[in-house]
């Protein structure tokens, strides 16, 4: 009795209940989580309830009876097409599970790969349901749901790889319930073929994909449940240490405002201190501008001495045409050194130019006997990089007194002008005179020692106008050799700029 009793149990679901009894489960199950995705606001649930709705779909073309039954009487032509709602609940089926595990974010390569699968399988799906649409023939459907199987069959082996790697502790419930449901629906397949081979009634194989329906979706509802508590969990946490938290601020909250409370007096001292500091800097200031306009104006009278004294012997020497020339440059020069000392920088192009005319002024003392050239390097705009006025000139005239007006011929002086970094600047002035150490030599000769302090004020204007641009500023003396012997002089100035 018992044995007759369980054939016709399993023999039989269409007819004995056991198809309504799976309805009935699937049922309940789409209607509460389609709800919990209301309260939740979670798409894994709104998925959950579309996969098990689709699964009842699959399977109404066998209902006879029973609420849903009834239920979807009116729209009864939705049974006719099985195939395409086994094909929609396995696609939905890899969303859920990838999303219940996470993979996206914890495998994305594997998830990758694997959606790429399920995309190239959504594409026949879609191109064999326009195709069936179109022509109508139904076995389309039936004939290309094997096929589907096949590629289903693959992707869900390989998703096994990604499931086993995943850190979750929820993999369990996925892996275990996908293999019941993957092993229930191959077998009832392979029955089925096997039924109707046969030509006996494929209602028994439709047993071993029910039974595997109801145990699939009870771990997967168990595992929802684990992952909602999971969250729970951790919310709960969080809100423990929030008000550990807020009880640690409330506490800290308390001695800052001691601390306040008892800084009140001492930031009054303080402020009191920064007023002074403040007054003193503005002084240091005022202190430092003052202290560059009176080493400007040592420095205009001393290059003014030194020029005349340049032309003096040409004047008394040479004729008054060329006197008259000579002192129309030197007018110039004067006019335009005059006029650098109401200001404390202008632009490298200025500079350039006064530097040139009081080259031409000297040369003409030496005969035109120097070669005299500037080289500027492309990347350097003259007119917007500042200099203090007349920063070039003590060097040049130094080559000449000191270098080349010792030399008999062949006379050189080059400047070369040129970027080191983005906010500095190198000028070169090269000569090729009798060198430093002979010219030392020579004034230690002289019965009259003449201390020039030309370099010693161009020095200390530097350093105070490098202040402005907080950079580095420096002068650089290298003596230059050929063959081991004195070939002349190079003076490298960097000048800081923004």
């Amino acid at each position: 009795m018992k044995e007759s009793a369980l054939i016709y149990f399993f023999n039989q679901p269409h007819h004995n209940g056991f198809l309504v009894f799976t309805f009935g489960i699937l049922f309940i199950l789409t209607v509460y989580h389609f709800l919990l995705y209301f309260q939740h606001k979670d798409k894994l649930y709104l998925l959950y309830s579309c996969y098990t709705f689709f699964i009842m779909l699959s399977q109404l073309q066998w209902a006879r009876d029973g609420f849903l039954f009834e239920f979807l009487k009116p729209v009864k032509g939705l049974a006719k097409f099985p195939e395409v709602y086994t094909e929609i609940y396995y696609i939905i089926y890899t969303y859920f599970a990838f999303q219940f595990l996470d993979i996206k974010n914890e495998q994305p390569l594997w998830y990758k790969r694997c959606f790429n699968w399920v995309n190239v399988i959504i594409v026949y799906c879609f191109f064999k349901l326009v195709v069936f649409i179109v022509i109508g023939n139904r076995y389309i459907l039936y004939n290309g749901y094997f096929f589907f199987t096949i590629m289903m069959s693959i992707l869900g082996i390989v998703m096994y790889i990604p499931f086993f790697k995943s850190k979750s502790k929820l993999k369990y419930y996925m892996i275990v319930g996908s293999m019941i449901l993957f092993f229930a629906s191959v077998s009832s397949l392979l029955y089925y073929l096997q039924l109707k081979a046969i030509g006996e009634k494929v209602e028994p194989a439709y047993s071993i994909l029910y039974i595997g329906f109801i145990l699939e979706n009870i771990i997967f509802s168990l595992g929802l449940g684990h992952k909602q508590k999971m969250i729970l969990e951790e919310r709960n946490e969080t809100q423990n240490q929030l008000i550990k938290q807020y009880v640690e601020n409330e506490e800290l909250r308390k001695e800052v405002q001691k601390k306040l409370e008892l800084d009140i007096v001492t930031l009054n001292k303080q402020a009191e201190i920064k007023r002074m500091e403040v007054a003193k800097i503005q002084y240091d200031k005022e202190l430092a501008e003052l202290t560059v306009s009176t080493l400007r104006n040592q420095m205009n009278p001393h290059f003014i001495f030194n020029s005349l004294n340049s032309i003096k012997r040409y004047i008394i020497d040479n004729d008054k045409k060329e006197a008259v020339f000579y002192l129309n440059k030197f007018s110039k020069l004067i006019r335009n050194i005059l006029g650098s000392t109401t200001q404390t920088e202008f632009s490298l192009q200025e500079e350039l130019e006064i530097l040139e005319l009081y080259m031409s002024i000297e040369n003409t003392r030496l005969n035109n006997t120097v070669k005299f050239s500037i080289s500027i390097n492309e990347s350097v705009d003259l007119s917007i990089i500042k200099v203090p006025p007349l920063i070039t000139q003590p060097f040049i005239e130094n080559a000449i007194w000191h270098g080349l007006a010792l030399k008999k011929s062949n006379r050189e002086l080059k400047v070369e002008v040129k970027k080191t970094s983005n906010n500095q600047i190198q000028i070169d002035i090269i000569d090729n005179g009798i060198g430093r150490v002979k010219s030392r030599e020579i004034k230690e000769r002289k019965i009259h020692k003449r201390n020039s302090i030309g370099i010693q004020l161009t020095e200390e204007r530097l350093q105070y106008f490098a202040k402005k641009y907080k950079n580095e500023s420096s002068i650089i003396f290298t003596d230059l050799y050929i063959k081991n012997k004195p070939a002349g002089t190079k003076v490298s100035i960097l000048i800081p700029f923004a």
